[in-house]
């Protein structure tokens, strides 16, 4: 295991195995894991270790820990049938299955749903959050453990076209972002109990962004939360704000790359500490995010620009550009996030067309393209020598469906 990835499983409320993927974009938020012997293309013949249905429509990412695959779904005329689901991470078979009713506003965008955030799970537990401001926590077994209508303690926060930011675990506390155009902030819920921890302020409007979580000091854990307004770093402890970046982000995520960031402003910038407060390594404006957040694999950025419909690498120490790779049939559409494992950088198309790139080289190498047959909106999981893909079709329940491409 690489010191980052070290960094960020320590991080956690319990300890994790270097294999699992426990978070949106995986350990430490990288999109990045250490998994060997990981496949290249597969065919609706080849290459399928197995494909489990999916009980309701969801944009929400997979999870992978201790071997099992944790998704979320919503479902009902108004959406507000909340599911959460176990899987056997090398079989397929349904483990558990678990449905709660929503207690907030179910408004959404048609494109996404009340399963939009990614949930987060450790060894002992699995915590749900929904667009509704519901979260849920369930051990491995799926017993409830504590269960939390954030819109029955708060009940001004809005939900106009659909939540998407992700919890995340830092300090032993469960970070739930709620940046919406009402009682907005940020929260540290108590892994235990669901209880606040401590609850910041946040500005009123619509942020989809996930935070990430880094390790300032010996002893000092920051939680990134990135937003219209800038990149804010709180305590992670006591929710204090300790410094601000005035770059303005909406849906990528802040990726930590040792004592550098890289994220989202105006394009995709670089940021290296510099004393007490940070400066721009280096800037490119021409690299368009739409909703992906930028991958960095072995000295290269990755992104993917929904416009063109092409995924670009620039060099990571000097943001010059390196190649770009027109996706046929991408028709302008990322919503998953790239990721990266085994020499291997997998991205995604909304109609469910999957390209693997060899890592490293001066000119676009395809190694493979396969087609999942269905959307794809949620970034994959890497896990078990595998790929977790997970699909979304509002108007085809039976496009609905989670599917494992490994031997």
């Amino acid at each position: 295991m690489n010191r980052i990835a070290l960094t960020c499983v320590l991080l956690g409320s319990s300890l994790v195995s270097a294999a699992d993927w426990p978070q949106f974009r995986g350990p430490n938020a990288a999109g990045v894991s250490d998994e060997k012997g990981l496949p290249t293309g597969f065919t609706a013949k080849e290459g399928v270790r197995w494909k489990a249905p999916l009980p309701a429509r969801g944009v929400s990412s997979p999870v992978v820990v201790g071997g099992k695959v944790f998704v979320t779904g919503s479902s009902g005329v108004k959406d507000d049938r909340l599911h959460v689901l176990a899987f056997d991470a090398k079989t397929g078979k349904e483990l558990w299955h678990r449905e709660f009713t929503a207690t907030g506003l179910t408004t959404a965008h048609p494109k996404t749903c009340m399963a939009a955030p990614t949930p987060v799970a450790d060894k002992d537990a699995v915590y749900a959050l929904f667009a509704t401001g519901d979260v849920v926590a369930l051990d491995h077994d799926g017993n409830q453990l504590w269960y939390r209508s954030i819109v029955g303690d708060y009940p001004t926060v809005s939900n106009q076209v659909g939540m998407a930011s992700s919890p995340v675990l830092a300090a032993g506390k469960l970070v739930v972002p709620m940046e919406n155009t009402g009682d907005s902030f940020i929260a540290a819920l108590d892994v235990k109990t669901g209880k606040n921890v401590w609850k910041t302020a946040r500005p009123k409007g619509q942020n989809w962004t996930t935070p990430n979580v880094r390790k300032a000091g010996d002893k000092e854990t920051e939680v990134l939360f990135h937003g219209p307004k800038g990149l804010v770093a709180y305590d992670a402890d006591s929710g204090s704000e300790k410094w601000q970046w005035k770059s303005a982000g909406f849906i990528p995520s802040p990726t930590v790359i040792g004592s550098d960031l890289v994220l989202a402003g105006s394009g995709v910038v670089r940021l290296k500490p510099k004393g007490d407060t940070w400066e721009e390594a280096w800037k490119v404006t021409k690299l368009q995010l739409g909703d992906t957040t930028p991958l960095v694999y072995d000295d290269k950025v990755y992104t993917t620009d929904p416009r063109a419909g092409a995924v670009y690498c620039t060099d990571a120490k000097t943001g010059k550009p390196i190649w770009d790779e027109k996706i046929v049939g991408a028709k302008q559409s990322f919503c998953a996030s790239p990721v990266a494992a085994d020499g291997k950088v997998y991205t995604l198309t909304e109609k469910g067309t999957l390209t693997v790139f060899k890592a490293g080289g001066t000119e676009a190498d395809i190694l493979a393209t396969s087609e999942v047959g269905a959307n794809c909106l949620a970034t994959p999981a890497i896990s078990g020598g595998a790929l977790f893909i997970r699909t979304d079709d509002k108007d085809k329940p039976a496009n609905n469906f989670l599917l494992c491409v490994g031997k």
